[in-house]
């Protein structure tokens, strides 16, 4: 089912067009979710309610657009909401289920032998660090970098100018680079030039 026809669908009432909707677009909203929340359930919870919140407000939808970008909207900003709410107090156990998780997201089907240790311990230094960005700038990497929206895309789905957009990433990427420095210290001297 194209997407066009999905989201006429639901407009007319058919709770039908929700189907072809959840398959062409659970895996990125997944994805975006998990990596604000950093919580698996969470994540998913997030996902599930903005489905539905998609499918009560489908009559605010302007069908001459692109579904995909108004809905990350939803995922992105109730992934926030949910990770404000949060308790920060987040036992050892279940960070090492957090790492593992995102881990398994973000692996590479056919890693070769030898890069294993080091590309987990890269996963995990990178997890760690994008835990340590205030949720705005975690959000922005997230949809940047990992979704791979432009950054005029993620200023509409963070409903905030450009300019604190790139200031966001910005300052991201100056807080990755210093807690990042010990697993490549030459590179990021040299600002990833040799």
């Amino acid at each position: 089912m194209e997407e066009r026809d999905a989201v006429a669908r639901l407009k007319r009432g058919d709770p039908g067009g929700l189907e072809g909707l959840v398959r062409r677009h659970q895996v990125r909203a997944m994805r975006a979710a998990y990596l604000v929340t950093r919580d698996r359930a969470l994540a998913e919870d997030v996902v599930q309610a903005a489905f539905l919140r998609a499918y009560e407000r489908i009559d605010q939808f302007d069908a001459d657009r692109t579904f995909g970008p108004w809905f990350l909207r939803i995922v992105v900003n109730d992934a926030l909401k949910a990770t404000a709410r949060r308790e920060r107090n987040v036992s050892l156990e279940e960070a090492s289920a957090g790492e593992s998780a995102v881990a398994a997201l973000l692996r590479d089907p056919n890693p070769g032998p030898a890069t294993l240790a080091e590309a987990e311990a890269t996963r995990r230094a990178v997890w760690d660090a994008l835990g340590k960005l205030p949720a705005p700038q975690r959000a922005a990497v997230v949809m940047r970098y990992y979704l791979g929206l432009n950054e005029a895309e993620v200023a509409g789905l963070q409903a905030c100018p450009p300019g604190t957009v790139k200031w966001r990433l910005h300052a991201a990427r100056k807080r990755l680079r210093t807690l990042l420095a010990p697993l490549w210290p030459a590179s990021l001297e040299t600002g990833g030039r040799r």
